[in-house]
């Protein structure tokens, strides 16, 4: 689905990931490779494949599009307990096999791994924030000055539906235009998620499996499926 704002083309994929035809950039946010690995250290059983599913996502999403850049919008990974062999690895190997630029923009998580995953970085670009085609790339929601256009992460976007039969709570894109804000769904297999509440000014673009369904109206934006 196309969301066309100002002078850019946002194309917002059911795969949780923001893809920027014209520049042929790809965005994604919250990965929080690990996570499991840190739940097991402390006794808690979830399965490891959830770390190899997220990247194996991002895998066909580059294979697919092909970007000449990629952009993670923090929290690559989750903690320390989880930077063992079996997480660092295949990144290690994705990343080593990649011809496009990656760039990370330093998300709360992230910070104070740095200095622990030093090797891995030098593969990429490590930024707190950055300008990117007319867009502001930032970790958390926080709005910038002089009104621009931001894509960020951190809050892990939902929207619940109800009804009479169901009740359902679904990652979203979270679009609040007085803000001039796009929130990206967390990209990662393990993340969980916060409520966002629907108002007059906001746009949620659900993740339904493969399909987008929008909650909201956008008065004068189109949209293309």
């Amino acid at each position: 689905m196309d969301l066309q704002i100002e002078h850019l083309t946002l194309r917002l994929l059911s795969e949780r990931a923001v893809y920027l035809p014209e520049q042929e950039a790809l965005l994604v946010a919250d990965l929080h490779a690990g996570k499991s690995e840190t739940f097991q250290q402390f006794g808690i059983p979830v399965p490891a494949q959830v770390n190899q599913g997220t990247l194996t996502r991002l895998m066909r999403l580059c294979d697919r599009l092909q970007p000449k850049r990629l952009f993670i919008l923090g929290d690559w990974f989750h903690s320390s307990y989880g930077l063992v062999e079996e997480v660092l690895e295949p990144w290690t190997h994705f990343l080593a096999q990649q011809a496009m630029a990656v760039t990370l923009i330093v998300g709360n998580h992230d910070r104070r791994l740095l200095g622990e995953v030093a090797e891995l970085t030098k593969q990429l670009t490590v930024i707190e924030e950055m300008e990117f085609a007319g867009l502001w790339l930032t970790h958390g929601p926080e709005p910038p000055a002089a009104g621009r256009l931001t894509l960020c992460g951190h809050v892990h976007p939902c929207i619940r539906l109800r009804s009479a039969l169901d009740n359902l709570r679904l990652p979203c894109f979270y679009w609040d235009r007085p803000a001039k804000m796009l929130i990206l769904p967390s990209f990662g297999e393990f993340t969980g998620g916060y409520e966002l509440p629907l108002s007059a000014e906001v746009t949620a673009f659900a993740v339904a499996e493969t399909e987008l369904v929008v909650l909201g109206s956008l008065p004068g934006q189109p949209l293309s499926p």
